[in-house]
């Protein structure tokens, strides 16, 4: 079963992605997340995001296998260039495009058909378990707390204390 995830309008040159999704083509996913923690370069970042993305959609909507997994297609395509410009000598004005990409990451199963064991029993069980544990330590606690009564000091000799600056 194939797995899709895309990255669209990232701001970096589709030449300077290419150089980091080249390594990644063919890769397991495991080894090309750890490859791309070590690769420095400005689009290892983004490329890393989306591949946690595709991961994650794998694991969540389709119930497969991370180990499972490797990256099939990785598309680095242009996206739309920004037009800039530059001051330059004579009064004239140079153009600057700043482009951007579009990447887009197919991921497959070596092995088809293979599923993620689901932990619905175990789930169950662990719900259950902390439901009783509420309902038990809602029968410890007292409904209502009596409150000592408070006690007032009584004055001595008539005359309230108070900060005085001479002694008497």
């Amino acid at each position: 079963m194939q797995v899709t995830a895309q990255l669209n309008y990232l701001r970096i040159a589709p030449r300077k992605v290419r150089l980091v999704a080249k390594v990644l083509k063919g890769l397991p996913v495991a080894k090309a997340e750890y490859q791309l923690s070590f690769i420095v370069k400005r689009s290892s970042g983004p490329l890393a995001k989306l591949l946690k993305s595709a991961i994650s959609n794998a694991e969540n909507n389709f119930g497969l296998v991370k180990e499972n997994l490797f990256i099939k297609e990785l598309v680095v395509n242009e996206g739309v260039k920004i037009k800039r410009t530059m001051p330059r000598a004579m009064g004239q004005a140079g153009m600057i495009q700043k482009k951007s990409s579009h990447l887009k990451i197919v991921l497959e199963e070596k092995v088809p058909g293979l599923k993620a064991k689901k932990p619905e029993v175990a789930a169950k069980e662990a719900k259950e378990e902390i439901l009783e544990e509420k309902i038990r330590d809602k029968q410890k606690k007292p409904l209502m707390e009596t409150k000592k009564p408070v006690v007032k000091k009584e004055f001595l000799g008539g005359v309230r204390k108070f900060f005085r600056r001479k002694s008497i």
